[in-house]
């Protein structure tokens, strides 16, 4: 009765995997960051992001930590709440995770020039933008 108790409850758990991939299969994984920026801050805010933060993002493209990255403006806005700008970052999987702050760290250090340049960069940017949400997505392709 306990191994048939057991194989049920496994068969229960993986049954929503099995059917996910039944009509899709995963691709990239994606950082995405919805940003407000604060009034009268948008040409600063991206010049920090040309400046700073493409040198970082161009370099780990360039030696793999990440696939792609993209900025978007939002052209809508359905209130005086919403987010300005969109800052999503590509990883082949999420495996690619793994060790990223070290990674990331590492970088920042090379780039800017130390933990403490990014920290001043950092305090800067409170002042310009507010980030609204940073979330985590697995693309997705339909079968």
């Amino acid at each position: 009765m306990k191994k048939c108790f057991a194989f049920l409850a496994v068969v229960f758990l993986l049954a929503p995997a099995l059917f996910a991939q039944e009509h899709y299969t995963e691709g990239p994984v994606w950082r995405v960051s919805l940003i407000r920026v604060k009034p009268n801050q948008m040409d600063a805010y991206l010049s920090s992001l040309r400046q700073s933060s493409k040198p970082i993002l161009d370099e780990e493209k360039r030696n793999g930590t990440i696939v792609d990255y993209k900025v978007f403006i939002k052209e809508t806005k359905n209130n005086p709440e919403d987010w300005d700008l969109c800052l999503a970052i590509e990883y082949k999987n999420h495996a690619a995770l793994d060790g990223l702050t070290a990674k990331g760290e590492a970088m920042r250090d090379k780039i800017l020039g130390g933990k403490q340049q990014g920290q001043q960069l950092g305090e800067k940017r409170v002042e310009m933008r507010e980030i609204l949400t940073s979330d985590l997505l697995q693309e997705i392709m339909l079968k």
